[in-house]
């Protein structure tokens, strides 16, 4: 059976209104109003707590914030905290694991591979974590990051994949809660000149639906909001 996904392509969205889209694209996907959707975009600097809420994990007081120009936000998705910002290309999928017949640990895992296969596509060789070191890596240094969330088998949040955003970011933080590893970028690995951002924010769209088996792509950009 040939199965679809529709794909937003939304550019520079607010975290706290893509929040909001998920969180209505998650109730309409489980009241089978919609068929699976991914949501493409970036956002502007934004720190991020999973519902372990371990903000402990973020080096510098609140008030600080607004001086480096970031907001912080608290989220239900898994994982530690984590850093959101331009040139970063994010993906969250709402889909239903029961229609693709997945478990949420081979869901994490298709997500780690739709990273590494994009990595690999510039020469750069990615690679899961350890054992509870979500995410992918070069070598010893994280180049994407996942947090997820499963409500009756509807996924939300996602991915977040490290084109060439500011690392100096996350020098405020304890990356995913993993204090001895550092943070790099596509821009950083590859030994090659990247194409535009949107190039590559389109070969991880396609690399998704590879790995996920989706046949045909519905597209729908930010004017349809």
């Amino acid at each position: 059976m040939r199965r679809s996904l529709e794909v937003w392509k939304m550019g520079t969205v607010n975290y706290l209104e893509a929040l909001k889209l998920q969180k209505k694209l998650t109730s309409d996907r489980k009241a089978l109003k919609i068929t699976d959707t991914l949501l493409s975009l970036q956002h502007p600097p934004t720190y991020t707590v999973g519902k372990r809420e371990t903000v402990h994990n973020l080096l510098i007081p609140d008030s600080e914030l607004k001086a480096i120009g970031a907001e912080l936000h608290y989220t239900q998705r898994g994982g530690d905290i984590t850093f959101h910002g331009p040139h970063q290309a994010i993906l969250y999928p709402i889909v239903s694991l029961r229609d693709i017949g997945l478990g949420a640990r081979k869901y994490v895992e298709k997500l780690e591979l739709t990273m590494i296969e994009l990595a690999s596509m510039y020469g750069v060789k990615a690679n899961v974590g350890n054992k509870c070191e979500t995410g992918v890596w070069v070598e010893d240094r994280k180049i994407g990051a996942i947090g997820v969330r499963i409500s009756s088998g509807i996924t939300s949040h996602g991915l977040a994949f490290n084109m060439d955003p500011d690392l100096n970011y996350f020098k405020h933080i304890v990356p995913c809660g993993i204090a001895d590893k550092g943070v790099t970028s596509l821009k950083k690995e590859a030994n090659l000149e990247l194409p535009a951002e949107e190039v590559i924010q389109e070969q991880l769209i396609s690399c998704f639906m590879r790995i996920f088996g989706y046949h045909d792509v519905v597209l729908k950009d930010k004017s349809f909001l």
